[in-house]
């Protein structure tokens, strides 16, 4: 085991619960370490349901290709923890080295004293250490659960709070009331700020006016100050400032529409030095893996039927099988194969929910664990899910078996495309054992 793995498995058991949203914690600890959060470059902090890392991801390339040095901050990683902490550097930027995760790691927990604290807010705490120490032009913060009192949310006067699609997820914490989760995410919106708001359904923009009313933040609210369309093959984006006349992005699914057009809305609300040639050649740099990524070489493409495609999504929550399915659907337009799931899910999900907009569409499903959790349904339980939704179903061992069932049944023209999904961690562990790996 690395020096970094085994400071994070110490640090992981500094609390016991793995998730206690509060902000009593992290801004006890940001005091000892004398205040970091307020040396930060200019702030955007970006909450939501679905669509956060994929925002970041467009704000992260348009601010490169303008030259400019962006921190990003994003939770989970796929593969290995430093995928969290990206600091900028004119040029791109890179993943923080182990060496200089540990010294900063180490010094958070000497400034924690042994205290009890989230694992999520001591790396949070060694992520704004470390950004506040770098220089850069700007500063990418992903909330990781929530808004109100997520650790992130310790940034008293940010560039921009952005919230993306707000929908049911994390009911443990969160709760399944739609217009409470809206106001719980609604807590990053700051006085005298902008929010940039994304498409939402009407009950919650209205939420979050009445939010951002008694907050005093400036709301630029989609489909009233600002829009975003796939028109003739190129992405139209209008505000008051005029309309824009883009590439489509680089990310692939209509609903990244919707996320470059939060991007570049902040871009524009913000005032940010980003010029339009840098957003264009952004949208077609923009990288995000697990989010509608096609494999396109590795183990499982060679046990794959010739000519499948194998497309892989971390979505897992109802919200994300709605976009993931119309994904589906337009790829079925353009040129229909058997569509094929295989679907790993952790048991705080909601499978039901996740694989309703598939009926109809898909032509089986099948179920895998999640590896290394013991937090996930059995591959028969989720076959029951998929079952009670109409959906053909039936578990397998593992996402390789399910491949190679796959091949034997489906040896004949066209080639199935299968889709892999239900859980970022079954994407992590998919990029592991296939590539490539997140840079």
């Amino acid at each position: 085991m690395s020096e970094l793995a085994r400071m994070l498995d110490a640090l992981g058991a500094l609390h016991p619960r793995r998730i206690d949203l509060s902000l009593d914690r992290i801004e006890r600890l940001l005091d000892a370490l004398g205040r970091p959060q307020d040396r930060l470059p200019p702030v955007v902090h970006v909450a939501g349901t679905n669509g956060k890392g994929s925002t970041v991801a467009f704000l992260r390339a348009f601010a490169e290709a303008a030259g400019l040095a962006a921190h990003v901050y994003t939770s989970p990683h796929l593969v290995r923890f430093n995928e969290r902490i990206r600091l900028g550097r004119p040029g791109g930027g890179r993943l923080v080295a182990d060496d200089m995760l540990v010294e900063a790691l180490a010094r958070v927990r000497d400034a924690n004293g042994g205290r009890q604290i989230t694992f999520f807010e001591v790396t949070t705490a060694a992520a704004l250490l470390l950004f506040a120490e770098q220089p850069a032009d700007l500063c990418l913060l992903e909330v990781g659960l929530g808004g109100r009192f997520d650790a992130t949310n310790v940034v008293d006067a940010p560039l921009a709070a952005v919230l993306t699609s707000i929908s049911h997820d994390h009911a443990d914490f969160l709760g399944d009331d739609l217009l409470g989760i809206a106001q719980t995410k609604a807590g990053i919106l700051k006085r005298g700020r902008p929010g940039i708001i994304g498409p939402q359904d009407e009950h919650v923009t209205a939420m979050l006016e009445v939010e951002a009313g008694a907050t005093g933040a400036d709301l630029f609210l989609n489909g009233q100050d600002w829009s975003a369309h796939q028109e003739r093959g190129r992405l139209v984006y209008q505000d008051v400032d005029g309309l824009l006349d883009l590439p489509l992005p680089r990310l692939a699914g209509a609903h990244q529409i919707d996320n470059a057009g939060i991007a570049i809305a902040t871009v524009r609300r913000t005032g940010l030095p980003i010029p339009t040639a840098a957003i264009e050649a952004g949208l077609l740099a923009a990288d995000w893996p697990a989010r509608l990524q096609r494999l396109r070489s590795g183990p499982l493409l060679e046990i794959a039927p010739d000519g499948a495609d194998i497309w892989l999504d971390g979505g897992h929550n109802p919200a994300a099988g709605h976009v993931l399915a119309s994904a589906m659907a337009e790829m079925q337009d353009r040129y229909e194969r058997p569509l094929v799931l295989i679907v790993g899910m952790l048991t705080t999900k909601d499978p039901r929910g996740f694989f309703s907009p598939f009926a109809g569409l898909v032509r089986h499903v099948l179920t895998v664990p999640v590896p290394d959790s013991e937090a996930g349904f059995t591959p028969d339980q989720l076959a029951d899910f998929a079952m009670e939704e109409e959906l053909p179903a039936r578990a397998a061992p593992d996402v390789r078996s399910a491949i190679a069932q796959i091949a034997r049944d489906y040896d004949r023209k066209p080639p199935p495309r299968i889709l892999i999904c239900g859980s970022l961690y079954l994407a992590g562990s998919v990029l592991r054992e296939n590539g490539p790996l997140p840079e």
